[in-house]
């Protein structure tokens, strides 16, 4: 096998849990920016930074549903009650 060309970049790309199925619908640009309640300008640069998972059909990019879902779970913010209770309670 080759050597990437990019050194922080593997060669080979691994699977990941969240692999795209064909029966994960696809939504345009517009319906992923109103279901972040973004505009579509955000979404475009999320693709340009690839922050998001998205297909390329050609010239049209779609976002799978479920790299929103995951999008906003990545990003949601615990609460303090939550992280406190994480460690259990003090003596």
């Amino acid at each position: 096998m080759r050597p990437s060309a990019i050194p922080h970049v593997p060669a080979q790309r691994t699977l990941q849990s969240e692999e795209v199925t064909t029966t994960d619908p696809l939504l345009t640009v517009e319906q992923a920016a109103e279901r972040l309640g973004t505009g579509v300008r955000f979404i475009r640069r999320l693709v340009q930074e690839r922050r998001i998972r998205y297909v390329k059909l050609g010239k049209p990019v779609r976002i799978p549903e479920s790299a929103i879902a995951a999008y906003i779970e990545e990003r949601t913010v615990p609460t303090l009650r939550d992280e406190r209770s994480r460690y259990g309670k003090a003596a």
